[in-house]
């Protein structure tokens, strides 16, 4: 089955991590990146029920709110639609899951917030078509570019 969502505005980006053991393709929308079950269970290398329970427990709790943090959209190929979690639920998976790649995930939030609390701003530095970009990211502002230079 094929479970790349339909969905209206938003856009499926490629996700990679550094090492190149995980890539997903992960719905960007709504100020959001949404992910499936199966999607996290592979980003943080636990079973899909591990995963499940996560988020069961966080909902309950009331860290996370169902109508704000889950999603569901139609696939053309399937009766039955398919559930996306928004990235503050795989934030909190993050914190809970677990494993080699939570603790990869968790390191790494950690620092991106503390750099963000520290200096007021967080750098976000991505590759677009052979274009190294450096974004900075201000707290209130939104974000702008500040540099740009070729990868050779």
């Amino acid at each position: 089955m094929n479970e790349t969502p339909e969905h209206n505005g938003g856009e499926v980006v490629l996700y990679s991590s550094p090492n190149g053991d995980v890539s997903l393709d992960v719905l960007v929308e709504h100020e959001s990146v949404w992910l499936t079950q199966k999607q996290m269970a592979e980003l943080f290398g636990r079973e899909r029920s591990v995963i499940s329970r996560h988020i069961q427990r966080a909902l309950a709790n009331d860290e996370l709110s169902p109508e704000s943090n889950v999603q569901k959209v139609h696939i053309a190929s399937s009766d039955k639609p398919l559930t996306l979690y928004s990235l503050d639920a795989v934030i909190s998976v993050g914190y809970r899951v677990n494993s080699a790649r939570g603790t990869q995930f968790r390191i790494r939030a950690t620092r991106t917030l503390r750099e963000h609390l520290l200096r007021g701003y967080t750098l976000n530095e991505r590759h677009d078509n052979g274009v190294h970009l450096t974004t900075v990211v201000p707290p209130e502002v939104g974000s702008w570019t500040l540099g740009v230079s070729a990868i050779m």
